[in-house]
């Protein structure tokens, strides 16, 4: 917990997107909330648990609809398109390039710092259910699946709520 007065004392972010983009964000406010002492939980629904699969994990799902919606949505934070301007994938390649440049970690070396901080990193249930993703197929280092009555738990005692 932090000491500053000034700082708050937790931050609940909802991870809504898989988006190369708002992955970036979701990263670096999360590492730098643990840095400064806070509290921190990232509840990732939807679209923002993609990033959470195995790299090595191609297709998810459990019927022809949600295989067909995870071919289309390729699992894995290395595989993250950007939002706009992907252009085929040379969009997302020529921002990690700029990021690389100047510095800047891959959300995938953030998330790895975030774990090591003790950030709470809590995959969707609801969504995992919906899209047909095991828990054998998520990367290591997560919490318990939870639904969204816990997210908003932690949502009402955070300070910072955030929706990316």
């Amino acid at each position: 917990m932090s000491t500053d007065a000034d700082t708050p004392d937790s931050m609940t972010i909802i991870a809504f997107s898989g988006d190369l983009d708002k992955l970036w964000p979701t990263m670096i406010l999360s590492s730098t909330g643990a840095a400064t002492g806070m509290d921190v939980t990232v509840f990732f629904t939807f679209w923002g648990l993609f990033p959470l699969v195995k790299d090595d994990v191609r297709i998810t799902g459990n019927d022809s609809m949600t295989k067909a919606l995870a071919g289309m949505n390729a699992p894995g934070m290395k595989k993250a398109k950007l939002s706009k301007l992907n252009m085929g994938g040379s969009g997302a390649w020529m921002m990690r390039k700029v990021a690389e440049k100047n510095n800047l970690m891959p959300p995938e070396d953030l998330l790895d710092i975030c774990k090591d901080m003790g950030v709470k990193l809590w995959p969707c249930q609801m969504t995992m259910d919906l899209m047909g993703i095991e828990p054998d197929q998520m990367i290591d280092g997560l919490g318990q699946p939870v639904g969204a009555a816990t997210a908003l738990q932690a949502m009402s005692k955070s300070q910072i709520n955030l929706f990316i």
